[in-house]
């Protein structure tokens, strides 16, 4: 297979969007569960069954976001390095919050203390809103443009600041990702409990989905007719050594909308968030939960596929000086590392996939508090 530069540009952009999706859906429902964490369960037990639903897998979920994080680094090293440094502060806080997962998942249980209990509780409901907060909070600053730009050596300057990055619309998108992650982990839950705890998931998913419908709709709305998008209006040769410079973008309201407008087919994208959603409350209440998460997967993928598709080609809009913003095409390694990568990812990616599709076949079923009680001094 032949593949040059620029088809391998736009295949690491296609890459770097299914590890993201990947990372959405497969850690995803672990932080809606950390959210869920205090207020599903009742009581100790009912809290232990909810941990020991997801703490045999957890760790490999959190995979994900790693891989994406170094695919990151290694295709469009500029963009990881803009975007880690602007952002250090928020990207910081991540990091605390994911800090308290897995002590709290180790120590939780080793003291019978209700205080100690307690307190280890509300750790993993930081663990698990913060990052899912913050994760959306980026996503609507993306949309909006970061305040960032380069001089003639391409060293960049971040000049925002992190409370700007808690801007109204950024809060929004935050509020999309929060509910949108705990109706996913609410259908998991379901899909893993029983009883009194798989009713209470039930309610959690219609009120969450409600929620996340409103503030997509609401965050929809806003991308169309309330922010400036992005758009190309100049640029250098594409077989170019690859360089931010070259170009000129132009910003105006409804620019994100462009791609929409050439290709009507990929509505079908943000339409199927609320198809796909609706099904979920329908199917959870029916006692189908296991369908129920192939749909809220679905449901995950497809925002994350509309905010791409939208931004396309833009990976880091800069707010400060827009023909500094970095692209798919200008801001990416070289032709044989993205090769080099490419090769390692189609050996490695369906590995990893077949290895976790065969840990969750193995530890398939219902968690119960029975269980928690035969186990008490080896379950979470």
């Amino acid at each position: 297979m032949s593949l040059d530069y620029e088809t391998l540009k736009l295949v690491w952009w296609l890459f770097i969007g299914l590890l993201l999706i990947g990372f959405a859906i497969m850690d995803g429902f672990d932080m809606g569960v950390g959210t869920l964490l205090p207020f599903v369960g009742r009581t100790d037990e009912e809290r232990r069954v909810l941990l020991n639903a997801i703490g045999p897998t957890w760790e490999g979920n959190q995979v994900w976001f790693v891989t994406a994080g170094g695919a990151l680094f290694a295709a469009w090293p500029l963009v990881y390095a803009t975007a880690f440094s602007g952002l250090y502060f928020a990207l910081l806080l991540v990091l605390f919050a994911l800090f308290l997962r897995p002590v709290g998942f180790d120590y939780r249980s080793k003291l019978p203390d209700p205080r100690w209990r307690s307190a280890w509780d509300w750790g993993l409901f930081i663990g698990g809103a913060v990052p899912a907060v913050l994760f959306g909070v980026a996503f609507g600053n993306l949309l909006q443009g970061v305040p960032f730009h380069f001089d003639a050596d391409l060293r960049s300057y971040y000049t925002g600041s992190f409370w700007g990055l808690l801007n109204p619309f950024a809060l929004l998108a935050g509020i999309v990702s929060l509910s949108m992650l705990v109706m996913h982990g609410a259908v998991y839950l379901q899909m893993r409990t029983e009883a009194a705890i798989a009713e209470r998931c039930k309610k959690a998913i219609a009120i969450f989905a409600g929620i996340f419908l409103i503030s997509f709709a609401a965050a929809g709305l806003w991308t169309a007719f309330g922010i400036d998008g992005y758009s190309i209006t100049s640029i250098g040769a594409l077989d170019a050594d690859p360089n931010p410079l070259r170009k000129t973008v132009e910003q105006s309201t409804g620019a994100w909308l462009h791609n929409y407008a050439l290709f009507a087919w990929l509505w079908l994208i943000p339409t199927l968030v609320f198809v796909m959603t609706l099904l979920v409350v329908l199917l959870s209440r029916i006692g189908r939960p296991g369908i129920a998460f192939i749909g809220s997967s679905v449901a995950v993928a497809c925002v994350i596929l509309t905010a791409g598709f939208s931004m396309y080609p833009f990976l880091l809009p800069s707010s400060s000086v827009p023909s500094n913003s970095l692209t798919i095409w200008d801001s990416s390694s070289s032709f044989t590392t993205l090769k080099i990568m490419f090769w390692a990812t189609l050996f490695f990616l369906p590995i990893v996939i077949a290895y976790t599709s065969w840990v969750y076949r193995v530890l398939r079923g219902k968690i119960t508090v029975q269980e928690i009680r035969d186990n008490q001094h080896t379950a979470y």
